[in-house]
């Protein structure tokens, strides 16, 4: 009977091993990952800022009130590692007399990684200047209250230049570089 038991038990052994026995193998997996560089404004579309005649002689003219609807979006990945990217912005002319101001916020939204900085509020001229720097690799969301919300001002610098004007057109540039 002890034999019988031994080789049962045997049996269950071996059966054991075949059913739990393990092999590995292995798999070559080829990742790519291509260098993307994306920016736009959102909303699309035009805006208007227009200064105010003063009621009395003698004051100032009433500059006209802040433009806080646009954001930049913008998806970045990046090589080789440890590069950042910057957002300028420019104007296609100068108003004389008269100061065009913009300012990139914090990033905020749904977006990832490794968000710009804003440089603070910046005076455009048709020289790009640096608004956002230090981003990596990052996306900020898309559309509206995603990404950077910027504030666009303007008001008079030299009220000796100041020439009456009706829809000037002024064309604001957002470029993303390394």
């Amino acid at each position: 009977m002890r034999f019988f038991i031994n080789i049962l038990i045997i049996y269950c052994l071996t059966i054991s091993c075949v059913l739990f026995s393990q092999t590995t193998g292995n798999s070559a997996v080829s990742v790519a990952l291509p260098v993307v560089t994306l920016l736009d404004i959102e909303p699309t579309g035009n805006f208007t800022l227009n200064f105010a005649a003063p009621t009395e002689a003698g004051l100032t003219i009433v500059n006209p009130s802040v433009n806080t609807s646009k954001w930049i979006n913008y998806t970045s990945a990046i090589a080789p590692a440890g590069l950042t990217r910057r957002v300028t912005a420019s104007v296609n002319q100068v108003i004389p007399g008269v100061s065009i101001r913009l300012q990139a916020g914090t990033a905020s939204g749904v977006g990832g990684g490794t968000m710009g900085t804003s440089s603070g509020q910046v005076t455009l001229t048709t020289t790009p200047v640096t608004i956002i720097s230090g981003i990596g690799g990052a996306f900020t969301g898309n559309g509206a209250n995603n990404g950077h919300q910027l504030t666009i001002s303007v008001v008079p610098n030299t009220y000796a230049n100041l020439l009456a004007r009706t829809n000037t057109p002024v064309v604001i540039t957002y470029t993303i570089t390394e």
